[in-house]
C-alpha cells in the first residue's frame, strides 16, 4: 500500500490539488504496479508564514 506525501506552501485551488493527486495517483500506479484503490496520497499545506528560505519569510516575497 503505497503512501505518497507531498508537502506544499499554500496557494493551490482545490481544483490543482485534485489534479496533482489524481496524476500521482496515475503515477504510482502505472510505474509501482499498486493497484488504485491502495494508493494514498496525503498534501501537507503550510502558511506562507510558516516557511521560510533562505532567510526569508514566503510570507514576505
Amino acid at each position: 500500500m503505497p503512501f505518497v506525501h507531498v508537502e506544499l506552501v499554500e496557494g493551490r485551488t482545490e481544483a490543482q490539488l485534485k489534479a496533482m493527486m489524481t496524476e500521482i495517483t496515475d503515477a504510482v500506479e502505472k510505474n509501482a504496479g499498486a493497484p488504485r484503490e491502495a494508493i494514498k496520497v496525503i498534501v501537507n499545506e503550510m502558511p506562507k508564514n510558516r516557511y521560510m528560505d533562505g532567510g526569508n519569510l514566503k510570507s514576505e516575497v
